[in-house]
């Protein structure tokens, strides 16, 4: 059955092409496996609900007639501006608009959230770019920006809110703009598309704009919501959507509702936030959470910016899935909202999730695999200027930057064929991660470090859980021992000064470009030598081992411009003479490789690398492979072309592949 939509029809129809639904949520309440939902051009002012899941057999589709034609947004427009003083403004809106969720009430607050509970989970929006909001309404009308905001010029409109009565009353500083000739909105749902229910799996959301939701912070034990999601099912695809503006989060992947242990630390604090989460991996597995029942989504070819807490958030309902060809960018921007859940994607159990050939940029972050990344996958991704602007300072509450942050995993995380550019690229407090054939511009960080605290004078171990080989179920729990990586064939260049030479790899935003922070750990044959056959079995005597750091494996990196080297690293390039040069260019929003690094390497080659190389990772002891268990040879490049019997280090097969359009 094919459903019609159109948001300019006369009159309510009955979803046929004659007289098509005015709303998508009348047809999402009676869809069922095997129909289409065709929507229409136009703005849909409504959240959708779908009521029935589909099959893996018989999707329910959810298709914009014209790409981005159709708009699901959260907000609704705000007219009647008054002015109150200078260039400041104010509106009425009757609390009725809100039903039982009112945004201009509840802020965002909540495990894991460091910033001051100021904010609301509302925003006010000017010509589609959201406006910052202030705690007072001198402030406002003061009309400075935000100091800590990443682009000072948006961070000028400014917002504030008071209740009087049953009445939300607005103001706002436009700064010489009359609101009543421009597009002034403000958010009221909570949501976009998001089922109410669990379980309203394989369905196809397909070529929407959806914006302007005003979600909630979602800290990995609680509840998350985002615009778009499908709340703990499985078979979920979204494609070629815009998804934009969110208060928090654009597109969850996350946890459903627990009652009793739902934002616990927030409410009740009588258990660390960490014991939170590991309650929250063994109640997860009383409810559902089967490879069966719940992940194996696709995210492909999405734009997913300008969202305050993250562009993709998953706790745990993300497992499986593939986020491929997006476009994500300008995430936590503002700094106005700052905790432990904010990057481009921020993924908890990442198990066999593969993230590839995304073009991620100017986020606080660009991905952050927290706890069980395991048989997780970063390939071939683009990604740069994942840093806070120079002269910005850090925000309270605000994380540190980073490319790439896997954190109190164990592995295997397989971190390969990415051109990786901000100030630091890999941040890794965790074990078991392989970097294959990267370009890495900036340094390791939190390395042997951020994963235990010292309290009460005494160390306090984070211990994170590791899974049975592809699947959901626990296998175990452990600390972070610290090494079991693999270093194989990246290309270092110290591309940027060093603006903290006091930071060490053990601190966040450490700087300095190489190897050399694996250097306290141990080679494999140094590793294994108490438990070599026939060695003897003395628990006390090998307890120093047990809990030991673990062996690391460096080769085949070549380093340019002072990047440090490991000392266990026999096979390499180190050239301390020649200057790299190396920039990323953009014209007409494709973006290309200008370096002099390819000329340098000369002659020096690398060995091909699969899964018999990289071994296993120690706790789980799985192999760094696909996700049916299949072995992986890193043949293909960044682009995909074939390295042939040799090659070089880096992303890129040859000299001449590094000089195309990398995205």
């Amino acid at each position: 059955m094919i459903y019609y939509v159109s948001a300019n029809a006369p009159r309510e129809g009955n979803g046929s092409k004659e007289m098509p639904f005015r709303r998508i949520n009348d047809a999402a309440r009676i869809a069922v496996p095997g129909d289409e939902v065709i929507v229409a051009p136009g703005i849909y002012r409504e959240y959708v609900n779908p009521v029935n899941a589909g099959t893996e057999e018989k999707r329910i589709t959810y298709r914009s007639e014209k790409p981005l034609g159709a708009v699901i947004t959260g907000a609704e427009l705000l007219t009647g501006w008054k002015k109150v003083k200078g260039t400041t403004w104010t509106a009425r809106v009757n609390n009725g608009i809100f039903g039982t969720y009112n945004p201009y009430k509840e802020v965002v607050c909540g495990d894991w959230y460091f910033s001051p509970v100021i904010r609301h989970t509302g925003s006010v929006y000017l010509n589609d770019a959201a406006m910052y909001e202030c705690s007072s309404l001198e402030e406002c009308e003061a009309g400075k920006p935000d100091p800590h905001a990443w682009t000072q010029d948006e961070a000028k409109y400014l917002w504030y809110t008071e209740q009087d009565g049953e009445e939300t009353v607005l103001y706002a500083n436009f700064h010489g703009k009359d609101p009543n000739k421009q597009k002034v909105e403000i958010s009221v749902r909570r949501n976009c598309f998001m089922p109410d229910k669990t379980g309203i799996g394989y369905i196809t959301v397909s070529g929407f704009l959806i914006t302007k939701a005003a979600t909630t912070w979602a800290p990995p034990a609680a509840y998350q919501d985002g615009m778009i999601g499908p709340h703990w099912s499985r078979g979920w695809i979204i494609e070629d959507c815009e998804v934009s503006n969110s208060r928090c989060c654009g597109i969850s992947l996350g946890k459903y509702l627990d009652p009793e242990n739902d934002m616990y630390f927030f409410h009740k604090k009588v258990k660390s936030p960490t014991q939170m989460e590991r309650d929250a991996v063994c109640r997860g597995q009383y409810h559902g959470w089967l490879k069966e029942k719940v992940g194996g989504h696709i995210i492909r070819r999405c734009n997913v910016h300008h969202c305050e807490q993250t562009g993709i958030v998953g706790r745990m309902g993300g497992v499986f899935s593939t986020i491929e060809d997006c476009h994500i960018h300008h995430i936590c921007n503002s700094q106005q909202l700052g905790g432990a859940e904010t990057a481009g994607i921020k993924l908890h159990a990442a198990i066999d999730v593969t993230i590839r050939r995304n073009h991620i940029h100017n986020c606080i972050m660009g991905v952050w695999l927290d706890w069980e990344a395991q048989g997780a996958r970063v390939s071939q991704n683009l990604m740069h200027d994942n840093c806070r602007p120079e002269g910005r300072e850090q925000a309270r509450g605000a994380m540190f930057s980073t490319d790439i942050f896997v954190e109190v995993g164990h592995g295997p995380t397989l971190i390969d064929n990415n051109v990786l550019m901000s100030p630091v690229s890999i941040t890794i407090p965790s074990e078991g991660i392989a970097c294959v054939h990267n370009l890495i511009l900036g340094g390791f960080s939190l390395i042997n470090s951020g994963v235990d605290s010292v309290v009460n004078g005494q160390r306090e171990p984070r211990y994170t859980p590791y899974h049975i080989r592809h699947r959901t179920e626990v296998a175990g729990f452990m600390t972070i021992l610290h090494g079991d990586d693999r270093i194989y064939n990246n290309l270092f260049i110290q591309a940027y000064p060093i603006q903290d030479k006091e930071r060490k790899p053990t601190d966040a935003e450490y700087q300095t470009v190489g190897t050399a922070p694996f250097d306290i750990f141990p080679t494999y044959e140094e590793w294994f030598a108490p438990f070599v056959p026939g060695a003897k079995p003395d628990m006390g005597a090998l307890a120093k081992v047990h809990f030991g750091h673990l062996p690391v494996w460096v080769e085949g990196n070549a380093y340019f411009n002072g990047a440090t080297v490991c000392k266990h690293e026999k096979h390499k390039l180190l050239d301390k003479r020649s200057k790299v040069t190396i920039a990323l260019e953009e014209k007409d929003g494709k973006y290309s490789l200008k370096t002099n690094v390819y000329a340098k390497l000369k002659n020096f080659k690398d060995g091909i690398i699969c899964t018999e190389t990289l071994g296993k990772a120690f706790e789980p002891e799985q192999r760094f492979e696909n996700p049916d268990g299949t072995d992986i040879v890193f043949d293909r490049d960044y682009f995909g072309n074939h390295r042939g019997t040799e090659t070089i280090p880096g992303p890129f097969a040859s000299a001449e592949d590094a000089e195309k359009i990398l995205y």
